[in-house]
């Protein structure tokens, strides 16, 4: 689950954001994609607010009786306000990276599982209630629900959907993107995981999409490692993704990780001349998000599902890592 980069401190994560020099927002009303533009980017359907939101809807209340009492819940569970991070980026130590190795496992179990749900005519909602069973039955707390009062499992977006999508009753259509944010709090520690997944037959420009997203992550987990400057990863990925015709979304970011949800290091995904270095026991999250068209985005009036501005489609990845003496480990594998 990313982190909104455009906060000055960790400690707030909805949707009520501050103006900073980090990305551009915008709430037009209504929201109005341009049909002409929808074709060039290729043949989907955008997903817009529903119809019932003539006004700000009243929040969703996060279903805590589907989570077994014997479960561990983290400090945010019952009021959705977590705790106040560490300003300073934590060093792991052994056992603390064995127990967050432990949770990211399972939230790669947990993906995978997701993933094999996704088939043309499912909805989101089942697709999310599904997945909670799954993660309460290996003794783990889904990370978002209730977390600043996200009233689901897992985030699931659509198309031009770019980041927390709140599962749903529209099925899935042949043809989506869909990316499936997972994280899991086990004995502890959160584990941290997404990918988009193709529904059905996907065109081209969507299949070509998602492969470049999937192929640039892979690309800036390698170059991680001892000594690597943070805002390396940044730049590499803005400069791929300008090379091959995106945009890349400046208002989120990946995190660290381990007792705390999110955490320093703040992981930009832009270009940025940030300060910090890479070293052995720091676990953080890498999750870029490329766009068809602009990077500009809409908050709908739920104020966690985000849109592109022009409705174009936007796919992300995402692993959690932990830096070792000499390069870096995938946790959620």
């Amino acid at each position: 689950m990313l982190l909104n980069s455009r906060q000055s401190t960790l400690k707030h994560f909805s949707n009520h954001v501050q103006s900073s020099k980090l990305g551009r927002l915008s709430r037009p009303k209504p929201i109005v994609f341009e049909e002409a533009k929808i074709k060039i980017f290729g043949n989907y359907s955008p997903i817009y607010p529903n119809k019932k939101y003539l006004k700000k809807p009243i929040p969703q209340r996060p279903s805590f009786s589907l989570v077994p009492e014997h479960i561990e819940r983290p400090k945010y569970a019952n009021l959705g306000i977590p705790l106040r991070t560490p300003t300073s980026i934590p060093k792991l130590t052994e056992t603390q990276i064995s127990k967050l190795s432990s949770s990211c496992k399972l939230a790669a179990d947990t993906l995978e599982f997701a993933k094999s749900l996704v088939v043309p005519g499912i909805t989101t909602q089942e697709i999310d209630s599904k997945v909670l069973a799954f993660i309460t039955e290996h003794n783990a707390y889904p990370s978002p629900l209730n977390y600043y009062g996200f009233p689901k499992s897992i985030c699931t977006s659509i198309n031009n959907i770019v980041a927390h999508g709140i599962p749903d009753s529209r099925p899935l259509l042949d043809g989506d993107i869909v990316n499936i944010d997972i994280t899991v709090y086990r004995d502890g520690f959160h584990g941290d995981t997404s990918a988009t997944f193709n529904v059905g037959q996907v065109d081209d420009q969507g299949l070509k999409l998602v492969n470049n997203t999937k192929f640039v992550l892979v690309k800036a987990i390698e170059m991680c490692g001892p000594g690597t400057h943070y805002k390396s990863l940044g730049n590499y990925i803005d400069s791929f993704a300008t090379q091959n015709g995106y945009t890349v979304n400046n208002v989120f970011s990946g995190h660290g990780i381990g007792e705390h949800f999110h955490q320093n290091p703040l992981i930009y995904h832009f270009k940025n001349n940030e300060s910090g270095i890479m070293t052995p026991g720091t676990a953080f999250t890498i999750e870029p998000m490329l766009n068809q068209g602009t990077e500009k985005v809409i908050f709908y009036p739920d104020e966690w599902t985000v849109t592109t501005a022009d409705g174009g489609r936007s796919a992300q990845f995402e692993h959690t890592i932990v830096i070792t003496d000499n390069g870096a480990k995938i946790l959620t594998i």
